[in-house]
């Protein structure tokens, strides 16, 4: 019983680290997406973690990225001596596995199936995307709360972690979007800017609305995509519910309802 406790608790422990691992299009948590399947540990050292995406064709792009993430953050743990991540149902599964867990060079790997990109570039690129989506969410935050265009412009990071938010999702985002600054080393003391762009570059009060329309375009086409993203995964592993109306065309031709219970419903 004790052991199983044990095993348990660090379980929990891999999840939460889980969520610091994000699909690298959308800048959300793989764990609150659904796509990882399993968390096993064995010997209270050696974990394994199963996971797969919405679609067998997803970016091979997003499938290494998320892999390394994964393994990452769990050979984080001091506590753990040795991690295998499963890509499951994939057409580059078996790549990225053994990728990720055979010791290979994984950049290596990555640019041979990524028609020669640079997994540093590309894990840059959806890095920047985060960025701006994490600052509109913290900016229409504190204009919510009655902070006026000249007062967020100007105002440092000291000053941010001061400040009221209006919001669920601003005050979701602020801590992400103040690690992503102290990781990109955007800001550093208390008296740096609390909004630069990605580039370094200072954004004045008159600029901010023109701004925040290019950050509002970024975010409409990440949640598009997540949409998208949850939609294709509900319909390929039947996890979408029927409604209370009883089954519809859509049901029938993704699975929901089994030959038998369709035929018994006509009946």
């Amino acid at each position: 019983m004790l052991r199983r406790f044990i095993r348990e608790g660090l379980e929990l422990e891999i999840w939460e680290v889980l969520e610091r691992v994000t699909d690298p299009e959308l800048d959300e948590p793989v764990t609150e997406m659904g796509f990882v399947e399993r968390v096993a540990v064995a010997d209270a050292c050696r974990v394994e973690v199963d996971f797969r995406l919405p679609t067998y064709w997803c970016s091979p792009n997003f499938a290494f990225l998320m892999s390394i993430g994964i393994r990452r953050e769990i050979m984080a743990l001091p506590w753990v001596r040795a991690a295998r991540v499963t890509l499951l149902d994939h057409c580059l599964g078996e790549k990225v596995n053994e990728a990720v867990n055979g010791g290979r060079d994984f950049a290596e790997v990555f640019a041979a199936h990524c028609d020669g990109a640079d997994l540093s570039d590309v894990a840059g690129t959806f890095l920047a995307k985060a960025f701006d989506r994490r600052q509109e969410a913290v900016i229409l935050g504190l204009r919510a709360a009655g902070r006026d265009d000249a007062a967020i412009a100007a105002m440092t990071l000291g000053d941010l972690d001061r400040a009221g938010l209006s919001g669920a999702e601003a005050a979701r985002q602020r801590p992400r979007y103040r690690a992503l600054l102290l990781e990109r080393g955007l800001a550093r003391a208390p008296d740096d800017p609390a909004f630069p762009r990605w580039d370094g570059g200072a954004i004045g009060a008159a600029e901010l609305p023109a701004h925040l329309a290019r950050l509002r375009a970024t975010r409409i086409n990440m949640e598009f995509n997540g949409a998208l993203c949850r939609g294709l995964a509900a319909a390929r592993y039947k996890e979408v519910e029927i409604g209370p109306e009883g089954p519809t065309l859509v049901d029938f031709i993704v699975g929901r309802v089994p030959p038998r219970e369709a035929a018994e419903g006509r009946s």
